[in-house]
């Protein structure tokens, strides 16, 4: 049996243990032990991007928001659906994840974080979307596993009706919010109703033909 192998660490504001691990050629990030995502399983992690970008594909200067970096899986799948003179704003807490992402010996995010049309802003995804109203043609939120599996006590305040409410701010018209769950949660489905927008709710694969179903959460403001 091949070895798990630790890479590297790092804690959270709140003091979360986040590491990279790789194993048998993949790579993998626990937080506090509970593995949140894996280069082996990230069907679910491609098509939060698909679902929020599809519509974006031929929009000249299109500006979207992806909220937690994680593997770049999301990341690269946005920068395949969006034109060449798109901005994609990364928003990512941890410093570390970061690095591990554009490390060439990881070789996991590499070219994609060196795409011009990326920037990445070190910070909580919620300053970030603060800092821009009416700014973003869309929005997409993999910050932890979800509103109900919550691992990092920072991310609270983004599924909350106030987060909810400063995330739709952030939206220019006609776009759209696109939150990744572990798995179905009625009642962030009810928060999300209850700030005045549509839902719609996609189960979808962790791997192609394999793995737990996740879900998307796809907001949208009436109008």
């Amino acid at each position: 049996m091949k070895p798990l192998e630790r890479l590297g660490e790092a804690r959270t504001p709140n003091g979360t243990l986040i590491a990279l691990y790789r194993h048998d050629g993949a790579y993998l990030i626990r937080a506090d032990g509970v593995e949140l995502m894996s280069t082996r399983r990230h069907l679910s992690e491609d098509q939060l991007a698909e679902v929020a970008c599809a519509p974006l594909r031929d929009a000249p200067q299109a500006r979207v928001l992806i909220g937690g970096l994680g593997l770049g899986f999301t990341l690269r799948a946005a920068l395949r659906e969006l034109r060449d003179d798109a901005e994609v704003v990364v928003a990512e807490l941890v410093p570390e994840v970061i690095e591990w992402n554009a490390d060439p010996r990881y070789g996991i995010s590499v070219a994609a974080m060196g795409d011009p049309r990326v920037r990445v802003a070190l910070d909580d995804v919620t300053n970030v979307l603060r800092a821009s109203p009416a700014a973003f043609d869309a929005i997409m939120l993999d910050t932890d596993n979800g509103p109900d599996g919550m691992l990092m006590s920072e991310n609270a305040r983004l599924y909350a009706m106030h987060g909810i409410r400063t995330t739709v701010a952030a939206l220019r018209p006609g776009g759209s919010i696109v939150y990744w769950s572990v798995g179905d949660d009625p009642k962030f489905a009810s928060a999300l109703r209850g700030a005045g927008l549509t839902v719609t709710m996609r189960r979808v694969r962790a791997h192609d033909t394999t793995g737990p179903m996740h879900t998307l959460y796809v907001a949208t403001p009436p109008g």
